[in-house]
């Protein structure tokens, strides 16, 4: 990536990032959700490794937003103000893990093992 777009995409250097962030921000603490929060595991199984390599806590509390989420979604309400002040939408939990997975599947690729899983998405 160019350093030009990483720095239209750093909140921190670019204004529009930054209004980006914060807009997303306010959306994912109407549900109570987390960004990592947002990755199906159905779309890559990256992500569904990464998730399985998780501890059960971690796993449960992502399944119990998701949940809450869609509940108020169906709803069509909000958490309390004083609960959306509490949430936290940008601490990861996945990206640490999903890089490990991403780079343990490039080293297969490159010494030519068999994938770590050959099932396709449907």
């Amino acid at each position: 990536m160019s350093s030009f777009l990483q720095s239209f995409l750093d909140p921190k250097k670019s204004w529009l990032a930054a209004l980006h962030m914060k807009a997303l921000s306010t959306r994912l603490r109407k549900y109570g959700l987390r960004y990592d929060d947002l990755y199906d595991p159905y779309y890559d199984l990256d992500i569904k490794e990464a998730l399985n390599r998780l501890p059960r806590e971690i796993v449960d509390a992502r399944n119990q937003r998701l949940k809450r989420a869609m509940d108020l979604s169906m709803k069509h309400k909000y958490l309390p103000k004083d609960l959306q002040a509490m949430q936290t939408p940008f601490r990861s939990y996945l990206q640490d893990m999903l890089a490990l997975v991403k780079k343990e599947r490039a080293e297969r690729e490159a010494l030519g093992a068999l994938p770590l899983y050959q099932r396709t998405i449907p």
